[in-house]
């Protein structure tokens, strides 16, 4: 199960929150900046994955070891140009699968905003929204096609996409895909 779906700028604001389990605002809040803190202080060349940050990590006061399959546990990323979009998952979801709906969330956007941008996501968060309600409902991923998910954002007039003031930036999509040096996404 998805516990929480955060996007980042660089510079720590928080683009998009979301959470599938309930937390008190104090607590998301204290997350939202540990999960930030640990994300951008690593290194290029670490793995996308992280154990979840103490503040979650349920006590344990009896001796079993028993795990409970819906406790948040780990931390997926990925880093595009400017944003950091993070997961925040039990243990039985795959942490390459996440990868790669992360990746589809950004082709997704992608589309829906032809080369999408950290401005397109602060003027049309609504679309931002309906975009990962296709995708995941409940913490439960339901839709992975990047066409059905852009049909039914249009389709259901949620996400409506405004005109943007400069289209001269690079898209985040372009960054993910291609070789070295033709859009290669730089992150990690």
């Amino acid at each position: 199960m998805i516990n929480a779906v955060l996007v980042f700028n660089n510079s720590g604001q928080p683009r998009l929150t979301k959470f599938y389990t309930q937390l008190d605002t104090s607590v998301q809040q204290r997350l939202i900046s540990e999960i930030f803190t640990l994300v951008s202080n690593r290194p290029a060349s670490a793995c996308n994955f992280l154990p979840l940050p103490p503040l979650l990590t349920p006590q344990t006061t009896t001796t079993d070891d028993h795990h409970h399959s819906d406790t948040p546990t780990q931390i997926t990323y990925r880093h595009y140009a400017t944003l950091y979009f993070i997961l925040i998952s039990t243990s039985t979801e795959s942490p390459l699968a996440l990868l790669d709906l992360i990746q589809v969330f950004v082709e997704a956007l992608d589309r829906l905003f032809s080369n999408v941008c950290e401005l397109d996501l602060i003027f049309n968060f609504e679309a931002m929204h309906a975009c990962l309600a296709e995708m995941v409902v409940g913490g439960v991923v339901v839709e992975t096609r990047v066409a059905e998910i852009v049909r039914g954002v249009r389709e259901s007039g949620r996400g409506s996409v405004r005109g943007k003031e400069d289209a001269g930036g690079v898209g985040l999509a372009g960054l993910a895909v291609g070789s070295v040096g033709r859009g290669m996404w730089a992150g990690r």
